[in-house]
């Protein structure tokens, strides 16, 4: 195939595909369990406002819980690998829930963006209802996509009185920013860059949308050296973001890293105190 014919066939796919296969890479089988980390943890299934059965871990804090985190993950795998970002989190007093959007890992379905706010939605639900738990004091931490999906799903959630701060790990700040980035670092897709203004749809772009999380408080945090997502994203979403709102720049680190650092995490869990009011 002529170079000209290979070039109007990507273009072709990325039109049809809406460059979906760029967020979302889902993995059917589990490779890791709670039971990995000597964690308890409850198995939960909900559904989501289509119908759509999601699959879940809740994972309870040891001891008396200061908070919830509710995890958005990036694009790839599952929640089985995805739990290597939030594993400690119980053993420093929070319940975390972690669950896979529609397509990934035991939830059914094909992932969208769409789909994926709406799951998240159904987690929030999910969450409030809970009797074990204090549901004024939740926290939505999401990484990279998840972080993406965090935004408009908190900013449009009917339930964001319940949701205390907004956490956004290694997030790009649109869809259409980031994917005509990643088609400019390769030769053959370069002369294409261009297709994203046309085929992206940028309603729920997480720069668009984060100034309406507001007042709940924000923080972005990202690595200065991340391959994957630039750092510039960050500073458009904070930019663009209103009060309150803090911004944590790590000097080391790649994508999605920042977290895996014992003084970040304690960082971390001192913005929660602070955050949440250190009350428990």
């Amino acid at each position: 195939m002529r170079l000209p014919n290979i070039l109007l066939s990507l273009c072709m796919l990325i039109c049809m595909s809406g460059c979906t296969t760029l967020f979302f890479q889902p993995q059917k089988k589990h490779v890791l369990s709670p039971e990995r980390f000597d964690l308890e943890y409850e198995d939960v299934s909900f559904k989501s406002a289509d119908g759509v059965m999601l699959h879940g871990w809740y994972l309870p804090a040891q001891g008396k819980a200061k908070g919830t985190i509710l995890f958005l993950h990036g694009n790839a795998e599952n929640i089985s690998t995805h739990i290597l970002s939030i594993y400690w989190l119980p053993g420093r007093g929070y319940n975390v829930f972690i669950f896979d959007y529609r397509g990934y890992g035991r939830s059914q379905g094909q992932a969208t963006v769409a789909g994926a706010l709406t799951d998240t939605e159904a987690a929030l639900q999910t969450l409030t209802a809970r009797p074990d738990i204090d549901t004024d004091r939740i926290v939505v931490l999401g990484q990279s996509l998840g972080g993406a999906l965090a935004v408009p799903a908190v900013a449009q959630s009917g339930l964001r009185n319940h949701i205390k701060a907004v956490i956004i790990d290694s997030a790009f700040s649109s869809y259409g920013a980031i994917t005509r980035e990643k088609m400019a670092d390769f030769w053959l897709t370069w002369p294409l860059q261009w297709i994203p203004w046309l085929t992206m749809d940028e309603s729920f772009s997480p720069e668009q949308a984060i100034a309406n999380i507001s007042p709940i408080p924000i923080l972005i945090i990202h690595n200065e050296q991340d391959p994957i997502v630039p750092v510039h994203h960050a500073t458009r979403l904070y930019n663009a973001a209103h009060e309150p709102k803090t911004l944590w720049i790590q000097p080391v680190g790649r994508h999605i890293e920042a977290l895996t650092y014992e003084g970040n995490r304690l960082r971390l869990l001192q913005y929660l105190d602070n955050t949440l009011g250190d009350t428990h």
